[in-house]
């Protein structure tokens, strides 16, 4: 079994029969002889009856749980979870949480989780929240953080701490946690955050500090790759169907009504595509993934005025980055980015709704009445649900408990069932997207009835952006290549080869 390791990436252990373990940095990889403590649950009564409650050192979860009898068993996490052994003593843990980007369902929840998952299971009393994101680091004042004072906040919306998008100075942020005596740093956010957090901790590595870097990542989206789901997505569908079910109140009471309701989903339509299967309700899903037109056969046009003549009325669900294209040929527009460097969309609910009114008003062929229904920020800021409110506490404690164990420069999250350590790179490779040649969007498309919108030639384009080669690390090359000269995509598609 051999390794490898780059600072700038994960560590990775290859093994028998195609494993690949992408393992996350840990602070012996750089301060060596560091002592070692053993772990106060040990000690502490509410986990003195579990059994086997620590993680063998060596147990994994693969990326990918359906294989054929003849694949590779192909690419593994560090299965997340407590240690016999801990690279901190409790006394000498000076922790600190920050919150950025937008707002999601269950922020306060993993904000509370982790201080008290440090105060009850570790023992540590010194928590600091970081106010207003990133540069709160360097330019706004601490929150202490106690068990007492977190007591009640996964019942409100939004986030204690306050949040704000863009302001990483690393050097700034660095200095700050250098300077105050940080030795965990808990960062929670999306894509752009994790990206930061990834940038924090190399420096904290080229400085040589025992410092933990830890990420919980956070995207109401859920377009974040290698994980199965990120918090808040459950309890934005369960609210976006109270949207759906107002808009679909509204079009069933007037003749050809027409509900159209815009949910979020900038890049990838996740929260449309299920708020659509959960609510039954649904004539047409738009999704940014899946291209559509307005006019002409086959057109969104064309099934609107099939529908009202079927049904008298029909409810449009659109996720905010559906159309952009339409939208910026009509408006002429530039694109322009927000301080995270999200593209700044147009509001195509306003505008889809507008030329939706304008077709049927010069067709003279029916009135309709048409109610326009955002949902957006009423979204975002309530509290998470059940089911959100137990993934942020297990997420929570699997950061703490990789922190304490030493671990550093990773993301946690779910893969197939189980919490692990991602590295960072590999939550910023890109951007999680439904697959619209995928069994659930066919699932979609037979639940609305809904055109594709697609030809033959677009689904022959769509298969084959998303025909992604695997991954190798940077400078491996295929196993038959000898020479060392093959280029990297042609690394990968021999790669692929190999492993047919």
């Amino acid at each position: 079994m051999g390794s490898q390791s780059n600072p700038q990436m994960m560590k990775v252990v290859a093994g028998d029969a195609g494993y690949l373990l992408e393992d996350v940095p840990h602070l012996t990889d750089y301060i060596p002889d560091l002592p070692t403590y053993p772990n106060p649950l040990r000690s502490n009564p509410a986990y003195s009856v579990v059994k086997q409650y620590f993680v063998n050192v060596d147990d994994t979860v693969p990326q990918k749980v359906v294989v054929h009898k003849s694949s590779p068993r192909g690419i593994h996490f560090r299965r997340a979870g407590p240690r016999q052994k801990v690279y901190f003593d409790s006394d000498e843990v000076h922790a600190c949480i920050v919150t950025c980007g937008g707002l999601c369902p269950g922020l306060n929840t993993v904000i509370r989780e982790i201080v008290c998952g440090l105060y009850h299971m570790y023992g540590v009393n010194k928590v600091l929240g970081i106010d207003g994101g990133y540069r709160g680091f360097y330019s706004k004042n601490t929150i202490s953080l106690t068990p007492k004072v977190v007591n009640d906040i996964h019942k409100r919306g939004g986030t204690i701490l306050g949040t704000s998008r863009g302001g990483h100075d690393k050097l700034k942020i660095v200095d700050s946690i250098q300077d105050r005596g940080i030795n965990q740093v808990y960062i929670i956010g999306g894509d752009g955050t994790q990206k930061g957090a990834a940038v924090i901790y190399e420096e904290i590595r080229r400085r040589g500090l025992k410092v933990a870097v830890a990420g919980i990542p956070k995207t109401i989206d859920n377009d974040i790759p290698v994980i199965d789901k990120s918090f808040g997505f459950d309890t934005a569908v369960e609210e976006a169907q109270r949207a759906i079910n107002a808009a679909h109140v509204e079009a069933e009471s007037a003749e050809n009504g027409v509900g159209v309701v815009k949910l979020m989903g900038r890049y990838s339509g996740f929260i449309a595509m299920y708020a659509t299967l959960a609510s039954r309700d649904v004539d047409c899903c738009l999704i940014p993934e899946s291209p559509f037109y307005l006019e002409g056969k086959g057109g969104l046009f064309e099934f609107m005025e099939k529908r009202l003549k079927e049904n008298g009325h029909m409810v449009i669900v659109i996720a905010e980055g559906a159309g952009q294209e339409l939208l910026s040929e009509s408006l002429h527009s530039v694109d322009l980015k927000d301080a995270s460097g999200n593209r700044l969309l147009h509001d195509v609910g306003l505008w889809i709704s507008q030329r939706i009114k304008d077709h049927f008003a010069k067709q003279h062929k029916m009135d309709i009445t048409l109610k326009y229904i955002d949902p957006t920020y009423m979204i975002r800021a309530i509290p998470s649900n059940a089911s959100d409110n137990v993934n942020c506490t297990l997420l929570a404690q699997s950061a703490v408990h990789g922190a304490m164990a030493g671990y550093t420069g990773f993301t946690v999250g779910l893969v197939n069932g189980r919490h692990t350590y991602i590295p960072f790179n590999r939550i910023n490779e890109r951007q999680n997207k439904v697959v619209i040649t995928d069994r659930m969007w066919a699932r979609l498309l037979s639940s609305t009835n809904q055109p594709s919108f697609l030809g033959p030639k677009d689904v022959i384009e769509v298969k084959k952006e998303e025909e992604l080669p695997t991954q190798l690390l940077d400078g491996e090359l295929c196993k038959d290549d000898k020479s060392g000269t093959m280029s990297k995509s042609s690394a990968l598609l021999g790669c692929l080869n190999c492993m047919q």
